[in-house]
């Protein structure tokens, strides 16, 4: 028996690893597709990790994994029956794995092209619409909670981190939703008091503690909210979202300015015009500036070597 896996051994070891070294060395441009290949099945592998981890699926992979393991012990140790019960059933795996795994596999197509993707390769267009979403969902949220006159702040962090702000409150890191942040607010709940801060297209965290503007210009009848979401916009860039409690009435706090009493319309206006418009235009903007420079400097480069060769040549036909 002894003999048997040693045998077996010795031949994948010739007929894989050495002939694989060998075929290497005589092609060297292949070390570089060949790790490109390993690169792209470990990064596609994980992905699919990424999205069946925690779902039904997982437990069904793990199980996967030792029937796997299983067929490759008793091949090895020459159990014949085993083996041959093991290998037929995987090779009626594939179309198991079909029907089993059929609603993520679905889902994994349906992601394709989609922000996680686009974001991957540094395209913004998804990303904007999302953002743009986001905010429809945070303005259904203020008017409702307004209708209610349920106090309310939300902050939604642009370019400048507040990740120490974050911190204060209790993580969430869930989807933004109006029926998620109208119930965060709903008064005598344990994540009511403080404020809802919105990162990288998700509520990061509920109930966290903001810095209080204290300027004497500021109105004495405004309320720790109003000062809380002037706060944070005079020390980040953050916009923030304020629903009175005694009034009802929706402001927002930017770069150290309130808007006070503003109507769902022109909510929706500014929020856009400062969160999407100006942040993925500006990019874009800055983008074509920075490449167009690089353009006129080639082209300068260019017209300076050509005179240099045309002096050189005038100078050499004297």
């Amino acid at each position: 028996m002894g003999k048997s896996i040693s045998s077996t051994w010795m031949n994948f070891y010739n007929e894989n690893i050495l002939s694989g070294f060998q075929y290497l060395r005589e092609n060297p441009f292949s070390l570089f597709t060949t790790m490109l290949d390993i690169v792209i099945v470990i990064f596609l592998i994980y992905c699919f990790i990424k999205i069946v981890k925690g779902s039904r699926a997982w437990q069904l992979i793990k199980g996967i994994a030792l029937l796997i393991v299983a067929t490759c012990i008793s091949g090895v140790l020459n159990l014949k029956v085993l083996n041959a019960i093991l290998t037929g059933i995987m090779n009626w795996g594939v179309i198991a794995i079909i029907v089993i795994f059929q609603p993520e596999l679905r889902r994994a197509l349906e992601q394709l092209g989609t922000s996680k993707f686009t974001k991957f390769f540094g395209l913004n267009s998804d990303l904007a619409t999302k953002t743009k979403e986001d905010i429809y969902k945070v303005v259904i949220a203020a008017t409702e909670l307004a209708k209610t006159k349920t106090g309310a702040l939300i902050v939604i962090e642009r370019d400048i981190n507040i990740q120490d702000i974050i911190s204060t409150g209790v993580p969430m890191n869930s989807e933004v939703s109006p029926q998620l942040l109208v119930n965060l607010f709903v008064p005598k709940t344990p994540l009511h008091d403080g404020a809802v801060v919105i990162s990288n297209n998700k509520i990061a965290a509920a109930a966290c503690v903001l810095p209080l503007a204290d300027d004497a210009d500021i109105a004495k009848e405004l309320g720790t909210r109003h000062r809380a979401a002037i706060g944070i916009s005079k020390e980040s860039d953050s916009i923030a979202v304020v629903v009175s409690e005694e009034t009802g009435k929706i402001s927002v706090a930017k770069d150290g300015t309130l808007i006070a009493d503003l109507r769902e319309d022109v909510l929706k206006k500014i929020l856009i015009s400062n969160i999407v418009t100006k942040r993925f235009t500006d990019k874009k903007v800055n983008r074509n500036n920075r490449f167009s420079k690089l353009r006129q400097r080639f082209n300068k480069e260019n017209k300076e070597s050509k005179e240099n060769d045309e002096k050189i040549k005038d100078s050499n036909q004297k």
